[in-house]
């Protein structure tokens, strides 16, 4: 597997999940623009500060990135310990605008691959409300959306999760039938991340125990970025609206 050649676009890239991707992307050869809040820590062919939680920051961001792009990975994301109305704009309302805003930008052929997570892996239990959200077509439809179907702080970052591996699988089959353009997403478990903490606190320890009990460890970072990195590649030619978990085994355990 190669990037040489290609230019990827990577959201969230100034830590975590996201870092180790454009790590991975630059040693296999790729041209890296990072997306992010935060300025990077790592080397980087390239930075767009962006705002996931603002339509406007998103458009100018995409405004300042270059026509064709071979791939984008959409890492960035909050953890359920935000406010739900963020965690609706960041993991999914702004992660879906940037996506689309950016397709014309995308060259054939290219391909976008977003981090959903092991937690929303209960996506068919409410997949027609899941539908529906998919259904609406700009960021206003979607908030108008949630306005009527208002969703529990609690189970915020899940339900957000399962929205947008239904959202990938739909989309994907679209952007693939009518742009040539792949789209695909992958599922982390528990990741050594600098949110794991947060992660522990929104799931609570009990929960988090009984699941240590099942699986060896937490992830590595750098053992989430080579899948998503196939998954960006021409290896991958012929795969899309793919929902690939990346958990040491989780997804496995509950069936």
């Amino acid at each position: 597997m190669t990037l040489f050649g290609k230019t990827i676009a990577i959201t969230g890239a100034s830590s975590g999940i996201g870092a180790e991707i454009a790590r991975l992307a630059r040693f296999q050869g790729a041209h890296v623009i990072g997306l992010d809040r935060n300025d990077p820590m790592i080397t980087l062919d390239g930075f767009v500060k962006i705002d996931m939680g603002d339509a406007a920051a998103i458009d100018a961001a995409v405004a300042a990135l270059p026509t064709g792009i071979h791939g984008l990975v959409n890492a960035a994301g909050v953890s359920g310990l935000a406010d739900k109305d963020v965690v609706a704009r960041v993991n999914y309302l702004g992660l879906r605008h940037l996506t689309e805003a950016l397709l014309p930008k995308i060259a054939k052929g290219g391909a976008i691959v977003n981090i959903t997570s092991i937690l929303g892996a209960e996506w068919p239990a409410r997949v027609d409300l899941h539908k529906d959200l998919a259904a609406t077509k700009t960021w206003a439809e979607g908030e108008a959306w949630l306005a009527k179907n208002p969703v529990p702080q609690a189970t915020c970052y899940q339900y957000f999760k399962e929205a947008l591996v239904v959202w990938t699988k739909k989309r994907g089959y679209q952007t693939f039938m009518q742009n040539d353009i792949r789209m695909n997403s992958v599922a982390p478990g528990p990741v050594f991340t600098p949110i794991l903490g947060e992660f522990v606190q929104m799931l609570g320890e009990e929960r988090v125990a009984a699941d240590a009990a099942n699986i060896k460890r937490p992830a590595i970072a750098d053992e989430i970025a080579p899948p998503v990195l196939f998954l960006c590649s021409d290896a991958s030619r012929w795969v899309t609206g793919i929902n690939l978990p990346v958990d040491g085994g989780i997804d496995a355990l509950y069936v």
